[in-house]
């Protein structure tokens, strides 16, 4: 990948845009320069006993043009980027447009947000105007993941789940950390440790029973032994330990699906999950105003009591 990213591409793609523009001139020098080859202003071409190629010339406002927009392209790339390396003359990039553009964006915003600066989370949660630019901030930044309505979809969680049942996002202040920071989550696969395809399927069978999913019961019982590989992480009742992130796999949500063959994959096979930080995307205000946007969207009672 280091020889697309040389200077050798740079002047490559100079050369070429450059010599295209004058081959588009060059070839209307020849065009316009072209001779008449019979006395009755024809090519001497003739299809179809009477049908004559005519050797009119280019209408001049056709060729002004067509001079004008050469002319134009090769000012556009003296001012701005389009020669390979060469910043242009003006030395605009999109980031510094779009730093722009975002400065003041927030020089627009700031006496909202100063606004929201000295609420509380459940008085954010209830503002109108802060749930409109939080709502909004979640359609940008979290929607392409979650959903539009929050809630999530195979591999990504749903967030209108009650707080206490989430792993890491249960309070505002850990769900700014989390918008901030981003997240990881790691299940090492743990086939080696179970045993063979048969103990891992009887595993997987004694999850499921945990939370009263289908399942095979005399699986189950195999498998119950076997779950001595899983009690460090989700612990003995298999509720889970929030410090370690492991999920509770007693309350039939599964972030993965629940059915035999998605367990036994899921054992098997391991999984890591990423949540990216949006912190060098968003002003800590944005933050203040996403996260407790996040945390009413499960606290629905409580909010509407505020």
């Amino acid at each position: 990948m280091s020889d697309f990213v040389s200077s050798g591409w740079a002047i490559y793609i100079a050369a070429a845009t450059v010599l295209g523009m004058v081959g588009c001139i060059a070839l209307l020098v020849f065009a316009s320069r072209g001779k008449v080859q019979s006395g009755d202003n024809t090519t001497g071409h003739v299809w179809d006993v009477d049908l004559r190629e005519l050797n009119n010339p280019l209408p001049r406002w056709w060729m002004w043009l067509f001079v004008g927009t050469v002319v134009f392209s090769f000012v556009y790339l003296a001012l701005y980027p389009g020669l390979g390396s060469y910043a242009g003359t003006l030395n605009w990039t999109s980031r510094n447009q779009l730093e722009a553009e975002q400065a003041r964006a927030r020089q627009a915003m700031a006496p909202v947000y100063a606004k929201f600066k000295t609420m509380t989370p459940e008085q954010l949660a209830a503002d109108p105007q802060a749930m409109a630019i939080g709502q909004r901030l979640f359609l940008n930044q979290c929607a392409q993941c979650h959903g539009s309505d929050a809630r999530g979809s195979k591999g990504f969680p749903d967030l209108t789940r009650p707080a206490p049942a989430r792993l890491a996002t249960e309070t505002p202040e850990q769900i700014a950390a989390v918008i901030v920071d981003g997240r990881t989550g790691i299940m090492p696969p743990m086939a080696a440790a179970v045993g063979n395809a048969d103990d891992v399927r009887n595993l997987a069978n004694y999850v499921l029973s945990l939370s009263g999913s289908p399942h095979d019961n005399l699986a189950a019982q195999l498998g119950k032994p076997k779950f001595v590989a899983c009690v460090a992480c989700h612990g003995a009742d298999g509720k889970g330990n929030k410090a370690l992130g492991a999920p509770n796999l007693t309350d039939k949500y599964w972030l993965y699906g629940g059915s035999l063959d998605a367990v036994v994959a899921q054992i098997t096979n391991g999984r890591t999950s990423t949540m990216p930080p949006q912190g060098r995307l968003l002003t800590p205000e944005q933050v203040q105003v996403l996260a407790a946007y996040v945390w009413g969207l499960a606290q629905p009672a409580r909010v509407a009591a505020n």
